[in-house]
């Protein structure tokens, strides 16, 4: 009986009967949803009923990055993909996507991503800026403070009987009043550090960055200067800046043998660019006094990698923008962006290519 309903619903003569063009077309509508596939079964729930109200949603079942065959697989049929900053979407994954119109990444970067390939099957991007600044920004001067006042050396010390009695010169390490601040990179969130370090009580603010931003820096004091000098006068280097083919690679050896030895590095951009073999060797060799990662090569970083060995570096999982407000409009953000594409609308953030 359902079956012979299922058919006759079909067709084209019951839709005239019963309504004509504009039931058979909401019919339509109704059984041909965009398909969508998630990367991750941990996204923001409020993102996922959210893109569930208009599309047919599958969610990668597993709490780790999904295999290249599993994602080639789940969106050889799907009009949009939802993806995060450890998904590679490369050519080889894009040429199994026919359908795809719409990728939306929840990050700010990009890198994860083949631009030009997705460009050459006009497929548009949505990511997520201008929400994360403040968290990352308050990350990165914790990660700061943790860092220079060794607050995880002084913890474990506290926890396995190292602590013996207070020490005038035990746990020492620089304090940020009166010190000199670079910051490599001047967008958002490299601003939002510059205006809470401020606070401090420091002496100086410069910045290197590829154009001068002569407003942004004048708010909040800083001044532009080469890469050179920032590196030879900064008592506490931050690195904010995007990974770009002139960025891979800046922090080298001689990048470090510039750098004072009480000069204390902090990177919350990405972990390329700086060369983890060559920070190894300044680190050990006390020519730079400490650095605090938040982002590395690989992702997660080896057990065995040496920096993890080191206790003048402090490393956190790429934790800048994990306050629980920023990652939930993330997610949203994210969604809003899939569905303004399947919707012939605007997206609220899009990279243009």
């Amino acid at each position: 009986m359902l079956g012979t309903f299922s058919s006759s619903l079909r067709s084209t003569n019951f839709l005239t009967k019963f309504g004509g063009n504009n039931f058979s077309q909401l019919y339509r509508k109704m059984c041909d949803k965009p398909k969508v596939f998630v990367t991750r079964s941990d996204i923001p729930n409020d993102a996922i009923e959210l893109l569930k109200t208009s599309c047919d949603v599958t969610v990668w079942n597993k709490l780790e990055t999904v295999p290249i065959n599993s994602l080639v697989e789940n969106i050889k049929d799907k009009d949009a993909l939802f993806c995060v900053l450890n998904d590679q979407i490369s050519s080889q994954v894009l040429d199994k996507a026919p359908k795809l119109k719409v990728i939306g990444t929840m990050s700010v970067g990009y890198d994860h991503l083949d631009v030009d390939a997705i460009k050459k099957r006009n497929i548009r991007i949505g990511y997520t800026p201008n929400i994360l600044s403040d968290a990352t920004a308050e990350l990165t001067v914790a990660l700061l403070l943790t860092t220079s006042r060794r607050i995880i050396e002084a913890n474990n010390a506290a926890k396995t009987g190292e602590w013996k009695s207070w020490a005038p010169v035990w746990m020492c390490g620089p304090g940020l009043k009166n010190k000199t601040v670079g910051l490599v990179g001047f967008g958002r969130i490299a601003q939002q550090v510059g205006r809470i370090i401020k606070s401090f009580n420091i002496s100086k603010l410069i910045y290197f960055n590829r154009s001068e931003r002569k407003s942004e820096a004048c708010e909040i004091g800083a001044v532009r200067v080469d890469f050179d000098t920032l590196l030879k006068e900064s008592d506490f280097v931050i690195v904010t800046c995007a990974l770009a083919p002139e960025t891979k690679g800046l922090f080298s050896t001689e990048a470090f043998k510039k750098m004072k030895p009480t000069a204390i590095l902090i990177n919350t951009s990405r972990g390329q660019v700086i060369d983890q073999d060559a920070l190894v060797e300044a680190l050990e060799n006390k020519q730079i006094y400490g650095a605090g990662l938040d982002v590395m090569y690989p992702e997660p970083l080896p057990l065995s990698n040496p920096l993890l060995k080191l206790n003048n570096c402090v490393i956190l999982p790429h934790i800048g923008s994990a306050a629980i407000e920023t990652r939930q409009e993330m997610a949203l953000i994210t969604a809003q962006n899939i569905l303004a594409v399947l919707n012939d609308k605007e997206m609220p953030a899009e990279l243009k290519l």
